[in-house]
């Protein structure tokens, strides 16, 4: 009796290979954030990479691979769930709570942190996209200017103008000794 292998290595190409390794891991971790486990996360960033893969050739004539599929990213995490007719978890039960601890300090002590997770989930999309990839997965802002394709210097406004709109929304008062426009 032969035995079939348990998986089969694909012929994929080496640069593709390459991109998944240096990125799935920050890909499943956005995508965490939003499903609350670990296997939806599988799940969705599994159909990402079959997307990059199948347009492959056609993301590297664009010059900007990284841009390119992080557009993918949060497009298909956003469509499942709105298939799924669900917020993202971090507004439902809180599984962030430890990343966004630093998060909290900065905008003071407060009751009840899902107040700041539906703040969070209520910001434009550019102010969310950077808030939870600067705080919440604690990329630096240079690594999240790359991902989102601005400057670094338009991502610290945006990162600006989201902390402000989640210090009023949150109702917390301003803090007399920050300069303004210096970014935390």
């Amino acid at each position: 009796m032969q035995t079939q292998p348990s998986h089969v290595a694909l012929d994929l190409p080496l640069d593709f290979e390459a991109f998944y390794l240096g990125h799935q891991e920050s890909f499943h971790a956005y995508a965490e954030i939003h499903f609350g486990s670990r296997e939806a996360a599988e799940d969705a960033i599994h159909r990402v990479f079959l997307e990059i893969l199948s347009g492959w050739d056609e993301l590297l004539r664009t010059g900007n691979v990284d841009q390119g599929a992080w557009v993918i990213v949060r497009r298909v995490v956003g469509d499942q769930l709105a298939e799924e007719g669900r917020a993202p978890a971090f507004v439902i039960n809180g599984p962030i709570a430890q990343a966004l601890r630093a998060v909290r300090d900065r905008l003071q002590a407060m009751e009840s942190t899902s107040g700041l997770y539906a703040a969070i989930a209520e910001l434009p999309r550019r102010q969310f996209e950077v808030i939870v990839l600067r705080y919440v997965l604690g990329y630096p802002t240079s690594k999240v200017a790359w991902y989102v394709g601005l400057d670094d210097r338009t991502v610290g406004h945006h990162i600006r103008r989201g902390k402000e709109r989640l210090r009023v929304r949150l109702g917390l008062p301003a803090d007399p000794g920050k300069k303004k426009g210096a970014e935390q």
